[in-house]
């Protein structure tokens, strides 16, 4: 995993927002051909020569969707750049530019930014992307962080949520569950840590599943294999809310129906035996946990034999009318249920803590 460093605390308003902006684009270098400027000008410009341009944004809140307590900033980076890349790769295209906008408290010193961005430039080098721009304000409310991913593909190889047709085999890459677990075991520690600050965690025994949930990887290895074994998904989505909520939307969208398989969904054993010692099936983490950003596609039944013996690619069910609605086929083949998304719903969790304040206030009132 990345390293956390201790470093000096400079102010940020000892540089103010202009030299912030300088800093970082003093760290920046442009690499790919179609990107034509960068930082520096009122916009970037970009030229993607006969191809479609393929754009994508997403944002993150600390409070939210990550927990400072334990996340490390140059991991926050990573990560924020890597989940934004993922949906570029579920359309079948190829990433290229980032533009990253922060809103920032004076808590915050210019040595903690510098982390937060040599995360993302980490990211940007290893997936060949390059950051054009963005944005900086201040914020009174934590660290908040909007990415747009932009990408491009030929128009006959970008690949939609609603291509799905009767009998396509539902695909999905890597192993998931793991970065559920991963979050359930910072958590844990994290409380314990505040009840005894001298307890240091021992978490050698999870670091597949921590390292799941603070370092994801965007999975353009598989749109370059799937390329490579002339294989073309008839639909992708990637799995950032649960495998459940993702087989929904491409149901949703195709207008068809799916049985999906749980003894074919690919669970690495650190998951298994963290569902163990959770007391949670392993199952029910993949289908519901969210954050694995592995690709979920449809396959027509043809192109089995291209990819049946490929270790990276498991082929967990298959596409049925859409009056079968979609099932979730139990191991054994005992039972079949009806597939049910319980993933992350951000606006969901907020009701419910706004519900719990209320609560509290009023018993306090009492």
């Amino acid at each position: 995993m990345l390293e956390d460093k201790e470093q000096q605390r400079t102010p940020l308003s000892e540089i103010g927002e202009f030299g912030l902006i300088h800093r970082i684009k003093d760290s920046v270098q442009l690499k790919n051909e179609s990107s034509i400027k960068g930082i520096g000008d009122d916009a970037a410009v970009l030229s993607f020569e006969g191809e479609k341009t393929v754009l994508s944004t997403d944002m993150l809140t600390e409070g939210v969707h990550f927990n400072l307590g334990y996340v490390p900033l140059q991991h926050l980076g990573y990560k924020a750049v890597v989940t934004n890349l993922s949906d570029i790769c579920a359309m079948n295209a190829i990433p290229s530019q980032i533009l990253v906008s922060i809103a920032v408290s004076d808590r915050f010193p210019v040595e903690a930014i510098d982390e937060l961005y040599s995360g993302m430039l980490i990211a940007c080098q290893k997936y060949k992307v390059d950051l054009v721009g963005g944005d900086t304000t201040s914020s009174q409310s934590g660290l908040v962080i909007s990415i747009t991913a932009i990408g491009h593909q030929k128009k006959e190889e970008i690949v939609y949520r609603n291509g799905v047709k009767e009998n396509d085999l539902l695909v999905v890459s890597g192993d998931l569950g793991a970065a559920y677990f991963g979050l359930q075991i910072l958590e844990r520690e994290n409380e314990v840590w505040k009840a005894n600050p001298a307890v240091q965690p021992d978490l050698s025994p999870y670091n597949y599943l921590i390292e799941r949930q603070l370092k994801p990887e965007a999975r353009l290895d598989i749109v370059k294999l799937l390329k490579e074994l002339d294989v073309k998904p008839t639909a992708m989505i990637d799995i950032s809310d649960g495998l459940a909520s993702e087989t929904l939307h491409l149901s949703e969208e195709s207008n068809v129906g799916f049985v999906v398989y749980e003894e074919k969904i690919p669970m690495d054993q650190q998951v298994i035996s963290a569902g163990e010692e959770f007391d949670v099936n392993a199952s029910i983490a993949a289908l519901n946990g969210g954050e694995d950003y592995e690709l979920l596609f449809t396959i027509p039944l043809e192109d089995h034999e291209k990819i049946k013996a490929n270790p990276h690619l498991t082929v967990i069910g298959h596409a049925t009318a859409k009056s079968e609605g979609c099932n979730l086929v139990s191991r054994g083949f005992q039972t079949k249920v009806p597939l049910t998304s319980q993933g992350w719903d951000s606006f969901q969790k907020y009701k419910q803590e706004v519900i719990k304040a209320k609560k509290e206030s009023n018993s306090e009132e009492e």
